[in-house]
């Protein structure tokens, strides 16, 4: 019966210090990360460094871009190109982005929204575009990577047609 008390004893002194120790789980905001990601993006391209910002773009053939001008660019491998050229002519680029916002969708998704408005000169010529743009994000192995990117012109061209439905009303 001694025994049995004893090894009583021992199992529940056991139990108690299992059930006293509380399970410590740091909860990430990994909407800091993808966040990280974006201003990598932006100095990418204040500094016309086509290098750095394709490596936030996740290296696929299946990327989308939907472009400012209402053009598609489909691959990483063809941005990746077009940036190359067209950043060898750009100087003096300046981007400024505001409402900047992230929403995660699950552990392993994401999208940031913001307006942009960027100046630069590109062969000589200043150039000014303005808009807002959409950048979905996927957590690939342990970063956090573009998968999409959607921009719209905040003046689209007046010979674009526009539905009356999305007109802006006065």
């Amino acid at each position: 019966m001694k025994k049995f008390t004893i090894f009583g004893f021992i199992i529940l002194a056991l139990s108690i210090s299992a059930f006293g120790q509380k399970k410590t789980t740091a909860k990430v905001d990994s909407s800091k990360d993808v966040r990280a990601v974006f201003d990598r993006l932006v100095d990418g391209i204040k500094t016309a460094d086509a290098a750095k910002v394709m490596s936030v773009y996740n290296k696929s053939e299946d990327i989308l871009f939907f472009n400012n001008n209402g053009s598609v660019t489909r691959s990483w491998e063809t941005m990746r190109t077009n940036r190359e050229a067209s950043y060898k002519n750009a100087t003096n680029v300046s981007l400024e982005t505001t409402g900047v916002r992230v929403e995660m969708l699950g552990t392993t998704g994401a999208y940031l929204t913001c307006k942009w408005k960027q100046q630069q000169e590109y062969n000589g010529k200043l150039e000014t575009a303005s808009g807002r743009m959409t950048l979905v994000f996927k957590l690939i192995g342990k970063e956090w990577k573009v998968v999409h990117l959607h921009t719209s012109p905040d003046n689209p061209d007046a010979t674009r047609p526009v539905l009356d439905s999305e007109r802006e009303k006065q």
